[in-house]
């Protein structure tokens, strides 16, 4: 089967090596890949598509081994268990801190955090899949909104729902499954249906997983209405004003996301 890219004029899926697009016969310019500078992409080792995906596992990963050193070092946790008070100093969801300490920033730091070893495993290797595909159909600027605003509104769900401590990236992957599914449903061809059917069956799949005790269930639902509606109203890029703004919004996530890890460090106990 040959592979397929989306027509930026009229959404269309056709052969990645077209360089007219076979619905519209507009000029298709080049891949998103051969868009991406070489340097940007660690020099041809990284896929360009994973690029932004991979600076976030980046930093997720470099957050859980910070914080499994900090759990090794208090003596009431065992060999590669994580403490929640490392976990709650880190930013973790607590829904007293948010809504009543007005703590807002543990909503974007908790999807950055992991409780355990299988936990980052099995969100970093969906997240791998699933945010180049979202890059390739939406953007970078789009995916960086989906994911920040889509993690913020799970946890934020969530605080409604549950008191327990909550973290974890599958909030933000919720999101971009919806975002996925919004797609589908605005591409009425085949493929845009066969799209949504999928990502669809992702999100069922999800939800059903979700039922086991200690998984935050409202977190994924926040997570996937969100990506949804953004999904639904962004489409995929189009006109340079309208992308301009979508890089300022970007640019915007990317801020709100270093200063909520920069009020978790002045509020670090023993700092």
């Amino acid at each position: 089967m040959s592979k397929l890219r989306m027509c930026p004029h009229c959404r269309a899926f056709v052969p990645a090596n077209e360089r007219v697009c076979t619905e519209c016969h507009e000029p298709m310019g080049r891949p998103y890949g051969a868009r991406v500078a070489t340097g940007a992409a660690l020099a041809g080792l990284v896929p360009p598509t994973h690029f932004t995906t991979l600076i976030i596992l980046l930093i997720n990963a470099a957050l859980f081994a910070a914080t499994l050193l900090m759990s090794a070092q208090r003596s009431d946790a065992g060999l590669g268990s994580l403490d929640p008070q490392v976990l709650y100093a880190f930013g973790a969801k607590e829904p007293f801190s948010i809504l009543v300490g007005k703590q807002w920033w543990r909503l974007v730091t908790a999807g950055f955090l992991h409780g355990g070893f299988l936990h980052i495993l099995m969100n970093s290797w969906a997240l791998y899949d699933l945010g180049a595909q979202v890059e390739e159909v939406y953007g970078t600027a789009r995916f960086l909104v989906f994911y920040l605003v889509s993690s913020v509104a799970g946890f934020l769900a969530s605080c409604f729902w549950s008191r327990s401590l909550s973290l974890g990236a599958s909030a933000a992957l919720f999101g971009l499954i919806g975002a996925m599914i919004a797609y589908g449903y605005q591409n009425r061809t085949t493929l845009g249906m066969a799209m949504k059917a999928v990502y669809a069956r992702w999100a069922i799949y999800g939800l059903l997983f979700s039922l086991i005790p200690g998984i935050d269930m409202a977190a994924h639902i926040g997570g996937l209405a969100a990506g949804f509606l953004l999904g639904y109203l962004a489409g995929p890029p189009r006109r340079a004003a309208v992308e301009w703004l979508w890089k300022v919004a970007a640019g915007s996530a990317v801020v709100i996301t270093v200063a909520s890890f920069l009020m978790a460090w002045v509020r670090f106990p023993g700092r």
